[in-house]
């Protein structure tokens, strides 16, 4: 697959299905978002998610919400439960992209994506959790290692990360 041969959108309600569906395939048992959460992001904060199609057809997606104080642990964020489009730190929820177009760069051009955007509307840090074999995929877009974190979101061990937007 060519990097040329993809587009890059924010999401329309009429994507949720296809989001769902990655989402529940790229994550393991209890950690994948539910439709009801995915669906709010769409339409809470579309600002911070981004589709990314190949031949008009999603096959990867990002999404987040922003808060003044961050709290990683914080189940009901996912929902946006607390949620301030004007807080200064974005919290990343999902960076997915179906397994069969794994590798090929896709969760690079979403990331890179989101980071702009997030510098374009003046957020401080990108902050999020990921799984432990991760860390150096986000380390290398730039994330420094922040600590284990005590949430234990379904069922795994997970460790933040944060992305420093400002001097």
């Amino acid at each position: 697959m060519e990097l040329s041969n993809y587009t890059l959108r924010p999401p329309r309600l009429t994507d949720l299905d296809r989001c769902f569906e990655i989402e529940t395939v790229s994550y393991d048992g209890d950690e994948a978002a539910t439709r009801e959460k995915i669906q709010t992001r769409i339409e809470t904060y579309p600002e911070g998610f981004w589709v990314l199609e190949v031949d008009k057809r999603i096959v990867g997606f990002i999404n987040s919400g922003c808060t003044d104080k961050v709290e990683m642990t914080d189940e009901s964020f996912k929902e946006l439960v607390g949620h301030d489009p004007d807080g200064r730190h974005n919290v990343i929820m999902s960076l997915v992209v179906r397994p069969e177009y794994q590798g090929q760069g896709f969760a690079s051009i979403l990331m890179a994506r989101h980071v702009r955007r997030m510098k374009e509307l003046n957020k401080s840090s990108i902050q999020l959790m990921c799984k432990k074999q991760h860390v150096a995929i986000y380390q290398r877009f730039g994330f420094s290692y922040v600590k284990a974190s005590a949430s234990d979101h379904g069922g795994m061990s997970w460790h933040e990360m944060v992305m420093e937007l400002t001097e």
